[in-house]
């Protein structure tokens, strides 16, 4: 597996612009208009669709806004998102552990909600060799559910590791999705463009469909950097609250918006709900 060759925009396909409206570890003390209930994350899904999404990533959290990974919550907020904008947005659930929930337990919840996407975090459900046959087998359970499987991956490093697993046999899909995360959930985090190429360079493994999420006012440069590339965008309030100009985002649309425009101005197509799930069937 190589790098990708360097392409023109005419040469890419749509772009999918995925929002990330909440994440785990923000709360309305961060932004007023960080959606948590399910009411709240359907009217974000609705905004976000106007405004260029085709998927959204949710996560779901408790009364007191805590981060959760329950399957009722998780129906919950699947149910209302559906209502409002029916089939076109992917709905992505998270798997994210946040240092509370054990590999077993992230993978019982995706077994007992059987989402369209969820997205699973390679260090978090393979952190030793000791779960390379469970992972394997829950990755062969999605296959067989089509239920289609994001990676995350925060470092080169672990780029090499999913391609080595894939070597070997142990990943049953051609060509699973993954995500490029471009610096930290820290204090000040501010992502750049060129923490992409880390990702990208001569030897690295080329994953058919990659996304880029990035921190910071930088975020519309680093993932219009990436769609440029050959990738795909995931923005919103969970990696990043600020517009270009270093402003407050009014809400996850504005973000969406401004990515959107951004990835236009360039030339660029964009990917609605059903292109995505075209593409994606091509991981089975």
């Amino acid at each position: 597996m190589t790098s990708p060759d360097p392409t023109t925009p005419n040469d890419l396909a749509p772009v999918v612009i995925a929002v990330a409206p909440n994440g785990g570890r923000r709360s309305k003390a961060d932004h007023r208009a960080l959606p948590l209930t399910p009411d709240e994350l359907a009217e974000t899904a609705a905004g976000c669709l106007e405004t260029g999404a085709c998927m959204i990533h949710t996560h779901v959290h408790d009364k007191d806004g805590r981060h959760l990974l329950d399957a009722e919550a998780y129906r919950a907020a699947i149910a209302a998102i559906r209502a409002a904008v029916g089939d076109r947005l992917v709905v992505q659930i998270t798997t994210e552990a946040l240092g509370v929930y054990r590999p077993a337990e992230q993978t019982e919840v995706v077994r007992k909600v059987r989402p369209e996407a969820v997205s699973l975090a390679l260090r978090e459900l393979l952190p030793d060799e000791s779960h390379e046959a469970g992972f394997a087998q829950f990755l062969g359970w999605l296959r067989r559910e089509k239920i289609v499987p994001q990676i995350i991956l925060y470092t080169p490093e672990e780029a090499v590791s999913l391609a080595a697993l894939k070597a070997r046999g142990l990943i049953p899909f051609d060509n699973i999705p993954v995500l490029y995360v471009l610096g930290r959930y820290t204090a000040e985090q501010r992502s750049a463009p060129t923490d992409l190429l880390p990702f990208l360079a001569p030897g690295m493994p080329c994953f058919a469909h990659w996304s880029v999420c990035a921190f910071g006012s930088r975020e519309t440069a680093c993932v219009t950097a990436g769609a440029l590339l050959g990738g795909h965008v995931r923005v919103g309030f969970e990696n990043n609250l600020w517009l270009p100009d270093g402003s407050l985002a009014p809400d996850n649309a504005a973000l969406i918006a401004t990515s959107h425009a951004a990835l236009r101005a360039c030339g660029l197509a964009i990917a609605d709900a059903d292109r995505l799930r075209h593409t994606w069937s091509a991981s089975w």
